[in-house]
């Protein structure tokens, strides 16, 4: 298990996405885990807060204005930081360096601390099929703003944006630390 990268793994106010996400998180043995205020009523809507919160995760949540947990990236704790799902006002945060939240200052700080970073928005282009906290389907159209920012992010150093969960997955799976010094 030690060969499994630290991962801080941010949780934005997304549905879509969110159950493939979890179970990731749930599957891997080094996550703490950052959830935005909207994140968590998202998690108690689509009923899977109380499997998280019973993983053996460390769970830090949007308490206050100053976000302090986001500073555990600072002295090298994690060698990852994953923002999943991550809603289209989440990324036009990121890519606006709006960081007036937990997850959007755990984005910035990672940058500032050149912690690599893995995003998966749920608006990326075209149109989506979702399924809602009540389990039915419905079609969503990404706004073309919403491609634009995160086309955005893809551009930032040190920031890989996925475009779903098998994705996301073989990115952290394959996921190895930079050597330093070597």
């Amino acid at each position: 298990m030690s060969n499994l990268p630290r991962i801080a793994w941010g949780i934005t106010g997304a549905g879509h996405f969110l159950e493939q996400c979890v179970e990731m998180i749930l599957a891997h043995g080094q996550v703490d885990v950052f959830i935005s205020a909207a994140g968590l009523e998202v998690l108690k809507m689509y009923g899977l807060y109380d499997r998280l919160h019973k993983g053996g995760h460390t769970l830090f949540f949007d308490e206050g204005a100053a976000s302090f947990p986001a500073v555990r990236v600072y002295g090298g704790r994690y060698d990852l930081v994953v923002i999943a799902p991550a809603t289209s006002n989440s990324v036009a945060k990121m890519n606006a360096g709006i960081c007036d939240g937990l997850v959007t200052n755990l984005f910035a700080t990672a940058g500032k601390c050149r912690v690599p970073v893995i995003v998966l928005p749920c608006d990326v282009s075209g149109e989506v099929t979702s399924t809602t906290h009540h389990g039915k389907e419905v079609k969503i159209h990404v706004r073309p703003v919403d491609a634009q920012n995160t086309e955005a992010l893809a551009g930032f150093e040190g920031v890989q944006v996925v475009h779903n969960p098998e994705e996301l997955k073989e990115f952290v799976l394959d996921w190895q630390p930079k050597k330093t010094g070597v």
